[in-house]
């Protein structure tokens, strides 16, 4: 039973070690472009459905963006910048089709160097792949409109907001009012559209609002398997849809009641949010190797003659703080998603804000929520280290059973059964701890590289980013490990004391295995977020002196 008891501890280790390469990793494999575009033209038909005169139109394959037949006008080369400074993001704005050219965020960075710029969530450069370009009809070919802003500068005062007017008027008749609304205090921005029939005759479409996305950050292995792509919240149901799905199976669309469509990020996204009772549609669509298109649209409506029709959105583009996201509400929180362990990472996570607003050091609260958590699991673990502990002392009493009825199994196993209701133990009691500690281990792997609050937090000393791996720069490269993991290595030791402090039963197989575990742990730890080492090696410290604790007593 112990022998069993340490392959079980085996594998759990080797599914997290293994799984975590064939589960979480994403393949690299793409498909040739053209091939991808043949998948797209291909499956865009069985994609457009939509309810008649209820529904958008669907878009064509995004290679050239659809607008309204005859209503586009000369190509705008030469559309000034506008300029929005708020307390919390820099944005600039063109008046070439009204799209955003860049947007960096204030009080993020994008990595820990000193010379570091501030956070860009617009990673695309051409005027057709930058976000927010919005056209009305029922289908054809786009050229971006060019827009007259009504000023270049706006720098809003605290807690207060700004205006930015831009108008258009297309060949075809129609024109486009756009203002956006800023808010000093607040990422939710605020777009009205109003489309104006200034013809003699009717004309029917449709409104269309793009976003245009490419990944907030490249190459970043740590964070690899965590989501990153479109997203919307519609009918009440979280879709997150991969890019690779976009890539095999082509364009995705979504129907009915829409709180929001965004292209998500690990830290960052980028969100449209429909102010509208009727239902919306989002197709999100793959147009290059990594370039995200997310359209939405709006139902089919007639403007007479001389007559408009406005069309409101919200836009959120800043970071996936949930207290942020739950503040401007429409269920933008659900973007914050850690899937089957979101029942124990949530808590967690506002645990470990609660404790931050005391000490100011979210690896001082990690430390304290390890030692909640062991509290909480005291009972099942010190029931298990002592169980084991207790089997290990009857160990010559089980020898001699195993003796006396070795060609009897039944009968052993009936003595064996007694044996352990006369010391009160449970063979499996050991194994246990280990594995009600897998769920919270997760739980607090998704917080840790997935919450905003733990991106760039310092600790102490070396450790300057607890959703990164630790290492101390010895003032020289060095090959893989680019410095020395000492708190990983902490880690690897303190495993091993306790793995010696733990009883065996004799068996030489077992106390192989068991001692080789804290190695496979210590190299499979070598890239894990520093937090979540810190997590553990606590963890061990606190079982070290659980474990001499029941070893006494038991002794005593």
């Amino acid at each position: 039973m112990e022998t069993k008891r340490a392959f079980i501890a085996v594998i759990i280790s080797l599914v997290i070690l293994v799984g975590y390469q064939y589960l979480f990793m994403p393949s690299v494999h793409q498909p040739p472009v053209q091939q991808q575009k043949q998948q797209a033209v291909t499956n865009a038909p069985k994609l457009a459905q939509p309810a008649p005169q209820t529904a958008a139109p669907q878009l064509p394959q995004p290679a050239v963006a659809p607008a309204a037949a005859n209503n586009t006008a000369a190509p705008a080369m030469n559309g000034r910048d506008i300029t929005v400074r708020t307390s919390l993001y820099t944005a600039v704005i063109s008046e070439n089709g009204g799209v955003i050219k860049s947007f960096t965020l204030n009080k993020y960075r994008e990595s820990l160097a000193a010379d570091s710029p501030q956070k860009e969530l617009i990673k695309t450069s051409s005027p057709r792949n930058l976000p927010l370009n919005f056209y009305w009809g029922q289908g054809g070919s786009m050229t971006l409109p060019l827009f007259k802003a009504n000023r270049l500068q706006i720098t809003t005062s605290p807690n207060g907001q700004q205006t930015l007017t831009m108008t258009a008027t297309l060949k075809s008749g129609l024109k486009i009012k756009r203002v956006m609304t800023f808010r000093d205090s607040s990422y939710l921005i605020g777009l009205t559209i109003t489309v104006e029939n200034k013809t003699l005759s009717p004309l029917r479409g449709a409104p269309y609002l793009q976003l245009i996305n490419r990944p907030f950050a490249q190459g970043s292995a740590k964070t690899s398997f965590l989501f990153n792509g479109p997203a919307s919240y519609v009918n009440g149901k979280l879709e997150e849809i991969k890019a690779k799905t976009l890539r095999k199976k082509g364009p995705k669309v979504f129907q009915g009641k829409l709180d929001w469509a965004a292209y998500e990020g690990t830290y960052f996204m980028c969100g449209i949010i429909p102010q509208t009772k009727s239902p919306s549609t989002v197709q999100m669509a793959l147009t290059g190797k990594d370039t995200i298109m997310t359209t939405v649209s709006g139902s089919l409506s007639t403007i007479t003659a001389g007559s408009d029709q406005t069309y409101s959105y919200g836009l959120y583009f800043g970071p996936k703080k949930l207290s942020i996201l739950k503040s401007v509400g429409f269920n933008l929180d659900k973007t914050v998603n850690f899937g089957w362990f979101d029942l124990i990472a949530k808590p967690t996570l506002y645990l470990l804000n609660f404790l931050d607003g005391y000490v100011h050091n979210y690896g001082v609260a990690i430390i304290l929520v390890t030692i909640l958590f062991k509290l909480i699991l005291w009972p099942i673990s010190h029931k298990g280290m002592k169980s084991m502990k207790t089997m290990q002392k009857i160990q010559p009493k089980m020898a001699k059973l195993r003796e006396k009825y070795k060609d009897n199994k039944d009968k052993l196993n009936q003595e064996m059964i007694l044996l352990y209701k006369t010391y009160k133990i449970n063979p499996l009691g050991g194994c246990l701890p280990m594995v009600v500690q897998i769920p919270v281990f997760f739980a607090l792997y998704r917080v840790l590289l997935q919450t905003i609050e733990l991106r760039h937090a310092p600790f102490m000393l070396w450790i300057n980013d607890l959703s990164a791996p630790d290492r101390l720069s010895i003032g020289f490269n060095i090959p893989y490990l680019h410095g020395i993991p000492v708190l990983t290595l902490l880690m690897g030791v303190s495993m091993f004391v306790q793995q010696k402090m733990t009883p065996t039963t004799g068996d030489p197989t077992q106390a192989k295995i068991m001692l080789f575990l804290p190695v496979v742990f210590t190299f499979m730890f070598l890239n894990f977020a520093s937090g979540l080492v810190l997590y553990w090696f606590v963890n061990n410290l606190l079982s070290i002196g659980q474990q001499y604790y029941i070893n006494k007593s038991i002794d005593d």
